[in-house]
């Protein structure tokens, strides 16, 4: 970046310039530390870029290695999507949700899903007792899915769905659905979790062993590269990594880890690279500290770029790109004057979008303590569209590149990053790195060492271990139909009664026909969705096939 007597002139004014700041002594004792714990300078400049090489490290935006961002002209030509992530209670409550969110703004629809849902049991079996709908909307059958997207138009609005272990199963009744509105598969738009590495190592909702989970995932890439050309098949995702107390470096690198793995499961196919890389979708966590998060942003372009250029041999430059949603922090919100979580949203929501992110979601301010209402839910949707519309960030591309700082954090980034995927390569990949408890281990000393410094007052949360009140909450807490979980129950049973029940038999048997002769399920499940199988019908099928793997400890 700079000439040699360039470069020496700024190392002696910097070593002037420590000199007498330590001889003043005038500086607080700190420590001067990120969210995840790394220690900062008090000044950067030059000397902290003089191995930065323009064309090889940074270039223009959407220029090779896109470090400044996957699009030329930014966010001038297109904005970030809104895609506000919602679920709760019945079919029929997620559904008015949002057709009041598309009504405010929202670009793209983002579906949670409750835990029965999540773990593949209908709602009506034991292991549902109790959880209907309380962290996302329940969904048992196609008949759950039309009225979750009833008068939503899907051949017009993109749709990220958060589901894992029964990901192809949901995507298969998400395709029955659309058919049913008369959309053809190939012209539907959006995003599929279905990131079940992340799971053994954050989340732990899964099903199945690590092999027949994985199979399943290349079932759905597989399909979506040859059937739907506009779907993401998966979202590689570091956002529930971040959420467990990783560090912001430790979410980069093991999400970046799990899609080299799933990029390797694709060749071992016998798929292309450029079959199936395009449509490789990644999601990240924004926490607080706001240089750390653009940096891993800026990082993750340049790392996955090199990866899939050098390493894998991608010619295609769309193979080339990462492509991400973001979600602020949940686990940054507190329950303790929870108005302040509109200050933190907003600081990792201007993150996010300064980091050249695709798509996002912004927390509710409420969310620590209940499901968000409508008026939190408009204020978080409202954030975004102060900072697209009145912030100015949006004027041009990659405001913050060239900042000493900035680039300085993005190398860190990147050099921790590709010293953890050497730990993991030594302990023989991602998959044994798992059964070796690896990642949860280091997640859990990450999260020990962020909560040890928040006791001892190293680390000021706001209304948390400083600045406290002694004041009674009066907030607004979103209540679901009572009637919801009965409702949702009667449909099932109508269901299960109504059906061709002949063409639901034939459909589950010829659907475990394929799963043991290893045929790609993805056909027969959306024959299976238009037949009115079940969720929990077809995960126990599969859990009597596959065996269920049992929950892994970090010791």
């Amino acid at each position: 970046m700079f000439d040699e007597k360039t470069a020496k002139a700024a190392r002696e004014a910097r070593e002037r310039y420590e000199a007498e700041v330590a001889a003043e002594g005038r500086e607080q004792p700190g420590p001067f530390i990120t969210t995840s714990s790394m220690p900062i300078d008090r000044v950067y400049d030059a000397t902290n870029v003089a191995k930065l090489d323009y064309e090889r490290d940074l270039a223009l935006p959407g220029a090779y290695p896109f470090t400044r961002g996957v699009h030329r002209t930014g966010y001038r030509a297109k904005p970030w999507t809104i895609r506000m992530f919602a679920g709760f209670g019945s079919a029929e409550e997620t559904n008015a949700r949002y057709r009041y969110l598309i009504e405010h703004g929202d670009d793209g629809l983002s579906v949670a899903f409750d835990m029965p849902t999540l773990m593949g049991y209908d709602h009506d079996e034991p292991e549902a007792f109790g959880e209907f709908g309380r962290c996302g909307v329940a969904i048992d059958s196609l008949a759950d899915m039309e009225i979750l997207f009833d008068q939503i138009p899907l051949d017009k609005i993109s749709t990220s769905m958060t589901i894992n272990s029964p990901a192809a199963v949901i995507w298969a009744m998400f395709i029955a659905a659309a058919e049913k509105q008369g959309v053809d598969r190939s012209t539907l738009r959006g995003t599929l979790q279905n990131d079940i590495l992340k799971e053994y190592i954050a989340q732990n909702e899964y099903i199945y062993p690590p092999e027949e989970s994985m199979r399943l995932v290349v079932d759905t890439i597989e399909y979506a590269s040859r059937e739907m050309p506009e779907w993401n098949s998966i979202s590689i995702s570091g956002y529930h990594i971040r959420e467990a107390g990783s560090t912001a470096a430790q979410e980069l690198a093991f999400t970046l880890a799990n899609g080299i793995e799933y990029v390797k499961w694709g060749l071992e196919r016998g798929l292309d690279i450029d079959e199936f890389a395009p449509r490789l979708s990644f999601f990240f966590n924004c926490h607080n500290d706001f240089f750390e998060e653009i940096g891993k942003f800026r990082a993750a372009r340049r790392i996955w770029a090199r990866q899939m250029r050098e390493r894998f041999g991608a010619k295609n430059p769309r193979s080339w790109l990462m492509r991400f949603h973001t979600q602020t922090a949940g686990v940054s919100l507190t329950s303790q004057q929870p108005e302040v979580n509109l200050i933190r949203t907003t600081i990792q929501a201007l993150a996010g979008v300064l980091g050249g992110t695709q798509s996002l979601h912004t927390n509710s301010w409420d969310e620590a303590l209940a499901l968000p209402s409508e008026k939190a839910v408009r204020l978080a949707m409202r954030t975004q569209q102060v900072i697209e519309h009145e912030s100015g960030v949006v004027n041009t591309v990659d405001p913050l590149g060239g900042s000493f700082f900035v680039e300085s954090m993005t190398d860190e980034m990147e050099r921790i990053c590709l010293q953890y995927f050497d730990r993991i390569e030594d302990l023989g990949g991602v998959l044994p790195a798992i059964e070796q408890g690896f990642f949860m281990s280091e997640i859990a000393d990450a999260a020990q060492v962020y909560q040890r410094e928040i006791e001892q007052h190293e680390r000021v949360i706001v209304g948390v271990n400083d600045y406290v009140l002694d004041e009674a909450l009066d907030i607004p807490i979103l209540e679901m139909d009572p009637d919801g979980e009965a409702r949702h129950l009667e449909r099932l049973r109508r269901t299960r009664k109504t059906r061709d029940a002949a063409r639901a038999a034939r459909a589950m048997s010829e659907l475990e026909r394929a799963t043991k002769d290893g045929e790609n399920v993805m056909p027969y499940l959306v024959e299976a969705a238009h037949a009115y199988c079940t969720v929990g019908e077809i995960c126990n099928m599969w859990r009597r096939v596959f065996g269920e793997q049992p929950v892994y400890v970090a010791i």
